[in-house]
């Protein structure tokens, strides 16, 4: 099994589209017309979840008509957020086939089909053309991702020449050791942190040149403490990221808060140009 199958498959729900259903139908919400917020956090996963993908978003300045590719998109909510609040035509890439079906599907209930789209394909073999999109973005991807030279040099080829490049990871910050599993990875076969410096000397390589970086920590440890104290008081909510990662969300919530604690890792967004 190559390490793309492995990280697909680490992935694999079964009949991930029919839980969130059921989980939106059990929390109220109309299945046949959803909104982009009747998604709430099980949308965005990532550290900091949409308090990242809003100022994410601004960091980059996210204008009407732009063209983004969002490498990695997940089950969509962050290309939905983009096109819905900030006008953009976004096409999003992921790996797994079973997140990109549940990610068109969820757009098409939210009535944002024409704006946001999703296909199948590896960060490494992007399928699209040179020179087209104005932006792109890549969130809580690069952990998962080995050959991070090639994933930035694909992003840098559809890009045009100016265009803006928002990476969003998890880093590697401090000495200690890594507990297993955490929310991108049940095992550290998996799992391929580096550093910032690392990041910072891969963009350039490969024709970028950085504008802004930010540490999301704090914001991350404040959103997972609350959300390990509200599942311990009341239980995990009908809708949320346990669904996607599966029973062992309470050891993989605990494991990165407590990495986040030591300042081992960190959440760092970097925002890069295409020279």
């Amino acid at each position: 099994m190559t390490t793309e199958q492995q990280v697909a498959e680490q992935y694999r729900h079964g009949a991930l589209e029919r839980a969130i259903l059921n989980a939106l139908a059990a929390s109220g919400k109309d299945v046949e017309r959803l909104t982009r917020r009747d998604l709430g956090s099980a949308d965005e996963y990532h550290l900091g979840s949409h308090v990242v993908t809003a100022g994410l978003a601004s960091d980059l300045g996210l204008a009407s008509g732009m063209r983004v590719l969002d490498v990695g998109a997940g089950i969509g909510g962050p290309a939905r957020y983009f096109a819905e609040a900030h006008g953009c035509m976004v096409h999003g890439i992921d790996l797994s086939d079973e997140y990109v079906q549940v990610a068109n599907a969820l757009t098409r209930r939210c009535r944002l089909a024409e704006t946001v789209s999703f296909g199948q394909a590896s960060a490494l073999a992007i399928p699209l053309a040179d020179q087209s999109f104005d932006c792109a973005t890549m969130i809580h991807v690069g952990m998962n991702l080995a050959d991070k030279a090639k994933a930035f040099a694909e992003v840098r080829r559809v890009l045009k020449p100016g265009g803006v490049f928002g990476v969003y990871d998890v880093m590697l910050t401090g000495d200690g050791e890594i507990a297993y599993p955490m929310p991108w990875a049940i095992t550290a076969a998996a799992s391929f942190l580096e550093t910032l410096a690392a990041y910072r000397a891969l963009l350039a390589a490969e024709g970028f040149a950085i504008e802004k970086e930010r540490n999301w920590r704090e914001t991350a440890l404040q959103l997972g403490r609350k959300m390990r104290e509200r599942s311990a008081q009341h239980g995990a909510p009908p809708l949320g990221l346990h669904i996607l990662m599966g029973p062992s969300t309470p050891q993989r919530i605990a494991n990165v808060i407590s990495a986040l604690e030591d300042n081992v890792i960190a959440p760092i967004e970097i925002v890069a140009r295409a020279l």
